[in-house]
């Protein structure tokens, strides 16, 4: 097995195991927002914490503590594969990356299409039409880690660059649609950040400490400056070596993004979820499903995912614009866009965006829907390649 292979292997066994800790803490959420424990869990989250030096002043609750802060090192890590992957992964060779990308429109696209179809009239839900657009990889592996050794390397690989071109998606649209107000100076102050850090990546400085310093200054400026704090995260990694002139043995950006992976697994994303997940369903009925944002969740993930990935990659393939793997076949590729409407992670991120700063509660609908809408996605997923896998003598 060569090093690439051992590194793909190993970061799909965390994804999976990953995903396995998201149920959990999302589960625990759910027990502690129905239970007398609620009131200990509602604390906790409005906990204030605040940080002063001098003028400068950052007070939140710890829930957005959680949200804008740890969820910025997601997405750190999110920029670091995506650079990684760019530049000698999976999705350096053109004929690889055709397929997920066409995939990726269609299931960004078709999703946000059905959940404006039921919200186009209210000005305050369709705010939320980019919630069923997002994709939850480590879900999604881990339900596809449960079929074995019978699910093709290239099935997984498609599945993973995919999530991929839908973070880019994501970082696109949290840039563009989910700011407030914007600060000038502030924008300013991180603009003159960045040559800094290009200097840094040009004339090979590979420890780790000078990064991390102007990244945490980018992202104060960033969360100062009305743009979503998160996106400091993907700033920062563009700029991160991935060679090591004096030690080209030593690569500075998969090193960083290897031991993220531990910290953003296992602690940052099931703290996330832990805090974002917990849903009262006390007087929960058909009414409160049937509200059109909840409705247009579900269907946008479970509905248009299918019809977005699976029916724009068949129509590329029967145009020959693009070619199936020969290890993949066509109910593969049905169940693996089936398994990409599970969108709990990013969606839940993606709904607190839409709807925190409304004045209308509308979380509780959103999270409603996400859940549904993702369970219903990977259980029809598993079923449809659990019959059309073969098992491996």
């Amino acid at each position: 097995m060569t090093n690439q292979q051992s590194y793909i292997t190993q970061f799909l066994k965390l994804e999976s195991a990953g995903g396995i800790l998201l149920i959990i803490a999302a589960i625990l959420a759910i027990i502690f927002a129905n239970t007398p424990l609620n009131i200990y869990y509602e604390l906790l989250l409005s906990t204030p914490v605040e940080i002063r030096v001098g003028a400068l002043e950052i007070a939140k609750p710890l829930l957005l503590w959680i949200n804008d802060g740890l969820m910025a090192i997601f997405f750190f890590m999110v920029g670091l594969e995506l650079k990684r992957e760019l530049i000698e992964g999976e999705l350096s060779n053109k004929e690889n990356i055709m397929l997920p990308a066409v995939g990726a429109i269609g299931g960004m696209l078709v999703p946000a299409l059905i959940y404006a179809y039921f919200n186009y009239d209210d000005p305050v839900a369709i705010k939320g039409w980019a919630i069923p657009a997002a994709t939850d990889i480590a879900f999604a592996l881990g339900v596809l880690s449960l079929l074995g050794s019978r699910v093709p390397v290239t099935l997984k690989i498609f599945l993973t660059s995919l999530a991929i071109f839908d973070d880019i998606g994501a970082i696109i649209i949290i840039a563009i649609f989910y700011t407030s107000k914007i600060s000038i100076t502030a924008l300013i102050f991180v603009a003159a950040c960045l040559p800094v850090l290009a200097l840094m990546n040009r004339f090979n400085v590979v420890e780790k400490s000078p990064y991390i310093l102007i990244g945490l200054m980018i992202w104060v400026a960033t969360l100062k400056s009305g743009v979503h704090a998160t996106l400091a995260g993907v700033l920062v990694a563009i700029f991160i070596p991935i060679r090591n002139n004096k030690n080209p043995s030593v690569s500075p950006l998969k090193s960083l993004e290897k031991d993220l992976h531990h910290i953003v697994a296992f602690a940052i994303l099931p703290i996330f979820a832990f805090a974002n997940a917990g849903i009262n369903l006390k007087g929960v009925g058909l009414e409160q499903i049937t509200h059109s944002v909840p409705v247009g969740i579900i269907l946008g993930l479970f509905v248009g995912k299918i019809v977005g990935i699976f029916g724009l990659c068949w129509l590329a393939i029967k145009v020959k614009l693009i070619r199936l793997p020969d290890s993949i076949q066509i109910p593969h590729l049905l169940g693996t866009s089936a398994l990409c409407g599970i969108g709990f992670t990013m969606s839940l991120f993606i709904g607190s965006l839409a709807f925190e700063e409304t004045g209308v509660n509308l979380l509780f609908d959103e999270r409603l829907g996400i859940i549904i809408g993702s369970l219903l996605s990977g259980i029809t997923g598993y079923l449809i390649l659990k019959f059309t896998l073969k098992e491996k003598s």
